[in-house]
């Protein structure tokens, strides 16, 4: 990370008043990463033992999400005064009551110190993507945060920091990690290939810098995937991975549910027997899911890249009404369990919209 990023991080973690934090920033950069090594510091080497991470993009596929949410803050039940802020751990009386992690060094090279009188922070709740949690939990979060005990804090975890109200952004220190430089990344896959024996054709890191868009995680996932198929000697492999996997599928699925293809079936022959597929728009939807371990957002994310990135030409008037349904779409994915209905409803209307103007793809 940016050593303006570390040294932010570094301060609020050794102070002896921590601040709740907000860190923001995109995928893959080190969100997770820097949220632990805050944990290590500020709770000592037993800081898993009063860490308590809850996954708000979870509570979108779930019946009785507000409960849920209700039950990890409260958990002694909604007409409890317990609250999991609100307790006290040992840890804040002894800090060597606990030795989870005795071979570990802290983060900054030394434990904190702990104030002579002063109670030190032993309990943190961190809410990872946070920007999930919708406007009503948020402001159930924000009412618990106003009656927190002295020895708990909290950290969220976003990608999209402009979804957290300004009542939790005011409460917050926020820390932006932006994402990775591409010579970082070229850096970490050029130490990771020799720590791990990997040999790569000429090019080939290059080529997964580039199509990391400052995704670190990604890089490396990358990386691994190409290392154990085989494919990392392969000059032509990242060509052929993006080919398959990215722009080329996105549109080839919006000029298919433009032409009305938006659900097709076929016979094969399988193993002596004719068995009946699925193909059209929203089998391309299934093999990006499915096959590629796409997930929605990275779907709506690529359809979003077809779209305003001119590789389809379209009317304008065309393309709004696609962006708005594409919009539409998204939102309705944060309110599903099942991202395929809200996708087949997209791929319907853009069918529509294709028939409204009379377009024809060869």
């Amino acid at each position: 990370m940016p050593e303006p990023v570390r040294d932010s991080l570094s301060a609020a973690s050794q102070t002896a008043d921590p601040p709740h934090m907000l860190i923001t920033g995109p995928s893959g950069v080190g969100k997770t990463a820097a949220w632990h090594l805050v944990a290590r510091q500020i709770l000592g080497p037993g800081w898993k033992s009063t860490t308590h991470v809850l996954q708000a993009r979870d509570l979108v596929r779930q019946r009785g999400a507000m409960k849920t949410f209700e039950d990890f803050l409260r958990p002694g039940g909604s007409g409890s005064t317990d609250t999991l802020a609100g307790r006290l751990s040992l840890d804040a009386f002894d800090r060597g009551i606990s030795s989870s992690d005795t071979g570990g060094v802290a983060p900054a090279g030394t434990e904190n110190t702990v104030v002579e009188g002063a109670l030190p922070i032993s309990r943190l709740i961190v809410i990872e993507d946070a920007d999930y949690l919708g406007s009503i939990r948020q402001a159930y979060l924000r009412r618990m945060m106003e009656t927190v005990g002295e020895a708990s804090r909290f950290i969220l975890v976003a990608r999209a920091p402009s979804r957290i109200i300004d009542a939790l952004r005011s409460r917050t220190q926020m820390v932006r990690v932006p994402s990775t430089s591409r010579d970082t990344i070229l850096s970490c896959l050029g130490d990771l290939t020799q720590i791990e024996g990997v040999k790569t054709a000429d090019g080939v890191i290059e080529d997964i810098a580039y199509i990391s868009e400052g995704n670190l995680r990604k890089a490396i996932f990358t990386l691994e995937m190409l290392h154990l198929r085989g494919l990392a000697n392969d000059s032509s492999a990242v060509h052929t991975l993006v080919q398959s996997t990215t722009m080329q599928s996105g549109r080839h699925l919006i000029e298919l549910a433009l032409r009305g293809r938006v659900v097709e079936w076929r016979w094969e022959s399988q193993g002596g027997r004719k068995k009946r597929i699925l193909t059209g728009a929203l089998a391309e939807i299934d093999r990006m899911m499915n096959d590629h371990g796409l997930d929605s957002d990275d779907v709506v994310h690529q359809l979003h890249d077809v779209l305003v990135g001119r590789r389809l030409s379209l009317p304008d008037e065309l393309r709004e009404q696609l962006l708005d349904a594409l919009a539409e779409c998204e939102v309705q994915l944060r309110r599903s369990s099942l991202a395929r209905v809200p996708f087949e409803r997209f791929l319907h209307k853009v069918a529509h919209a294709g028939n409204q103007h009379g377009l024809a793809f060869g």
